[in-house]
């Protein structure tokens, strides 16, 4: 009769081959297992993984299933097109600074699915802002949030270089739209 750890052993082992079995489908999906992405933009970005869930519009538990490869697919297709945001822009070069980070982590988590009608191999979506909604939400938008639903903070601040000299009023909610979306809407609701 064998042991008694010996049942532990083979489900352990079994756990061990799912996982690798997933994280291989990951990587044919995705192109690596969500789990190696994950952590690289977490620590390209120095924010914690449910921060990163928060941005992608996942609750911490499922971005950990789908880390750990407990999970295979990324069902929400806006969550997918919010990822591949995210790794457009630190491919480019991570932001430097928290403020760059903030700014970048609004920018994802504003940003929704949205087909340009272009389907097959090589196709694309476009990303666009996620309009406020609820019955007060004109209400608790500012200027600089009605700016940064049409532009990137990047764009905003070429405006503003490029309004500066003749309108520096101008160029200043442009500079404020840019910066830090601490006064936005969301961030107040957020810090309550």
């Amino acid at each position: 009769m064998p042991p008694v750890h010996d049942a532990p052993d083979a489900g352990a082992a079994a756990l061990r081959h799912r996982i690798a079995r997933n994280r291989g489908r990951q990587r044919e999906l995705y192109g690596a297992p969500l789990g190696d992405r994950l952590r690289r933009l977490t620590g390209e970005l120095g924010i914690t993984q449910c921060r990163l869930a928060q941005t992608l519009g996942l609750s911490p538990a499922m971005l950990s299933q789908l880390a750990s490869a407990r999970r295979v697919k990324i069902g929400d297709p806006a969550v997918l097109a919010r990822l591949q945001l995210l790794d457009r822009r630190c491919a480019a070069g991570p932001p430097r600074g928290r403020v760059a980070v903030d700014a970048l982590l609004a920018e994802v988590a504003g940003a929704q699915l949205q087909w340009t009608g272009a389907d097959g191999p090589g196709a694309a979506p476009e990303i666009a802002r996620r309009p406020a909604t609820g019955p007060h939400s004109a209400a608790r938008s500012t200027p600089a949030d009605a700016l940064r639903a049409v532009a990137s903070p990047a764009r905003l601040a070429a405006a503003a270089a490029a309004l500066a000299p003749a309108f520096p009023e101008l160029a200043r909610v442009l500079r404020q739209a840019a910066a830090h979306p601490r006064g936005t809407a969301a961030a107040r609701l957020r810090r309550g």
